[in-house]
């Protein structure tokens, strides 16, 4: 006997709406499970973990702080997966846009002017874009799998980052140690509340951008339809090696854009690192929001949670910060499992032997 996969005729929306937060559920109760198992008090390691951090004022500054390059790069990814299109490497462009536009504080160190900070935000958006533009070349000149080439681009874009920060942009007061110049003042992104930067207003403002382009705007409306009938997108028109390049230079410039004003905003220079892995967690954040603009916006403070829970949990419970990491891959297993089965069923089917024999036996 085996298991198939048998695809539903139709498939639930409301189950849809709801699948999340039956994976939210499933996380909660195999994580309280893995604190178990680490001798922990289930009860009082999730309360550390998803509670705590929302009655404290620097933790709520932080969830917001992770939040906003999560909501930003899962905005453009969204538009990619609708487009049927597997952006992964937005962690690349994010690095890509973070170079780009900390060109001009670097090159530039002593410019202090008010015009710095918007080219800045531009050189990001563009930096993203053309890091973006080159899976999705590949893709519809040569047919070369986006998912590959994105993703090895990231790793390109970090050693790029890594070369800089150690050789030409290194700072030359600063000790020998890998990091560039500190932004001036005019480079780093105002301050809102606390550790709370501007770019917070930048992600809010795409959101709505975004939200108005999938559901009022005819390409919106093109890149669902490619995505999800690309004959029915062929009759009407609709060119596929377009929508791939539109969506992956939607999906890079946004990325691209993170990546500055996380650096401008949270850093206020270049590092070796500058990301914990936005790039790929933003995957996550995009499928539990469903693909949609608002619903990006929840997912986003929910695994920008996982962040800070993850640091509660080292400082409180002793155990080791990656339980973050655990945490967002149970998941996305979850939601993934849950999406699978709004879409098939299982049923049993004999194996050719069991079946011969009762064909036999008849």
């Amino acid at each position: 006997m085996r298991l198939e996969l048998i695809k539903r005729p139709e498939h639930s929306r409301l189950m849809t709406l709801v699948s999340p937060l039956i994976a939210m559920g499933l996380t909660v109760i195999f994580g309280a499970l893995l604190f178990a198992s680490l001798g922990h008090d289930p009860l009082a390691a999730l309360y550390v973990y998803f509670v705590e951090p929302w009655t404290e004022v620097w933790s709520l500054e932080e969830i917001i702080v992770k939040a906003t390059p999560l909501i930003l790069i899962a905005l453009g990814l969204s538009v990619c997966f609708l487009a049927n299109t597997w952006n992964i490497g937005a962690e690349g462009q994010f690095t890509a846009g973070a170079i780009a536009g900390a060109f001009l504080p670097i090159i530039f160190h002593g410019w202090e002017s008010p015009l710095i900070l918007p080219l800045m935000l531009i050189l990001g958006t563009l930096g993203g874009m053309a890091w973006a533009a080159i899976p999705a070349f590949f893709r519809t000149r040569f047919g070369a799998n986006e998912i590959l080439v994105s993703l090895m681009l990231v790793y390109v874009a970090q050693l790029l980052l890594d070369w800089l920060v150690r050789g030409p942009w290194r700072d030359p007061g600063g000790y020998n140690f890998p990091e560039s110049r500190l932004f001036v003042q005019e480079a780093v992104m105002p301050s809102l509340a606390g550790r709370v930067h501007g770019g917070s207003i930048l992600a809010v403002i795409a959101v709505a951008v975004m939200a108005l382009l999938l559901a009022r705007s005819l390409k919106g409306f093109e890149i669902k339809v490619v995505g999800a009938a690309p004959r029915a997108a062929a009759f009407a028109g609709f060119s596929r090696g377009k929508t791939v390049m539109t969506a992956f230079l939607i999906s890079g410039g946004l990325a691209g854009l993170a990546g500055i004003a996380e650096v401008s905003g949270s850093i206020g220079q270049l590092r070796p690192t500058i990301s914990p892995g936005y790039g790929f967690t933003a995957i996550i954040v995009a499928f539990l929001g469903r693909l949609n603009p608002v619903g990006i916006v929840f997912a986003g403070l929910l695994l920008a949670l996982t962040y800070i829970g993850g640091e509660s949990a080292q400082i409180v419970l002793g155990i080791s910060d990656k339980i973050g990491r655990v945490f967002q891959g149970m998941i996305l297993f979850f939601v993934l499992g849950c999406d699978t089965f709004i879409r098939y069923r299982l049923r049993l089917v004999p194996s050719p032997a069991a079946a011969a024999r009762r064909s036999a036996a008849e």
